[in-house]
């Protein structure tokens, strides 16, 4: 009932993840991304143990085919399960159980892949694959909202729209943006009016959050300097 993207750029190293669903809250359980990891999303009948399970043999070492592949078989409920990643490579692996509504499946190319299921056709997943290929260069956050918009107006959810999100992380294991839209009557115009906010503060606050290599700035003055002098710039 749902359909995502999972996108890595090359350059910076940034993983993002989008979706989109005629669905209260799929940002709840479908998506979620790791910096220097990799990216997912659990769609369908949903397992929310697949994400952070797939995640969790990425950061092991484990590649996406034989992760996703052992994770599956264990899932009784595999037949009604979609599913795919990325990894840090840009390599990536996909599941489109049986049983999944049509229509329902998944396309891939380097560093990006797409799985949808009771989409309007196949032109969905086409569309938002295509735009996102199009648009490399920019920032992966706009990438992901430009691949999501082309997937809307090939179709999108048969069903309509209700819910988006988008999450993007580039060093550390929680995201750099993390916006969610959970009840909407045009969920991603919505996603693209928060981005447009995060990106007038929490974009440049983020910078001074802790990371697992350094403490973070905790001086109030300094930090409000900064974003004031970005802003202005």
């Amino acid at each position: 009932m749902t359909w995502s993207i999972l996108l890595r750029d090359p350059t910076t190293g940034e993983f993002g993840v989008a979706v989109a669903s005629r669905f209260l809250a799929a940002g709840a359980l479908c998506p979620r991304v790791e910096g220097g990891v990799g990216a997912a999303s659990t769609q369908a009948l949903v397992n929310p143990f697949l994400v952070p399970d797939a995640l969790a043999r990425l950061r092991a070492g484990q590649g996406p085919r034989e992760a996703l592949a052992e994770l599956v078989a264990a899932d009784a409920g595999q037949a009604m399960r979609q599913v795919h990643l990325l990894a840090a490579d840009g390599s990536s692996a996909q599941h489109t159980g049986t049983e999944c509504v049509a229509w329902c499946g998944h396309l891939a190319a380097p560093d990006v892949s797409t799985a949808g299921n009771m989409l309007a056709g196949p032109e969905v997943l086409r569309a938002t694959l295509d735009a996102a290929l199009a648009s490399a260069g920019l920032p992966i956050a706009e990438r992901l909202l430009l691949a999501m918009e082309a997937g809307e107006a090939a179709g999108g959810d048969r069903r309509g729209r209700q819910s988006a999100a988008m999450q993007v992380a580039s060093a550390d294991s929680y995201p750099d943006l993390d916006l969610r839209v959970d009840d909407h009557p045009d969920p991603l115009a919505e996603l693209r009016r928060l981005y447009v906010v995060w990106r007038g503060y929490l974009r440049h606050f983020r910078r001074f959050l802790p990371g697992r290599d350094h403490p973070g700035v905790f001086d109030r003055d300094v930090i409000q300097a900064a974003i004031a002098k970005a802003q202005a710039e």
